[in-house]
């Protein structure tokens, strides 16, 4: 996902910061933030994470996932949204 200047919409929704995980062609929102340089942070966090545990995933046959940040509205979260744990799966399931 490309970066894009946040522009506030009419209504005041306000636009947050997305981490968003990917693995192939699907993506989820991972985490949700009000500032960019919190969701760089957390991205950063989370690619260490992948980096850590890359032998574990390789031994799991899990899909690395790979992080970006981009903005959001909170109207455009799914319903039931919650965060993404580090690794982006659970279960061995990428959620």
């Amino acid at each position: 996902m490309s970066e894009v200047a946040v522009l506030r919409p009419p209504g005041g929704d306000e636009t947050l910061w997305a981490v968003v995980a990917s693995v192939g062609r699907e993506s989820r929102v991972a985490e949700i933030f009000h500032s960019r340089d919190a969701a760089l942070a957390d991205r950063a966090w989370r690619a260490q994470q992948v980096s850590a545990y890359a032998n574990f995933l390789r031994s799991a046959r899990q899909p690395a996932p790979h992080y970006s940040v981009a903005p959001i509205r909170r109207a455009d979260l799914p319903r039931k949204w919650s965060p993404l744990p580090a690794l982006g799966f659970l279960r061995g399931r990428f959620i």
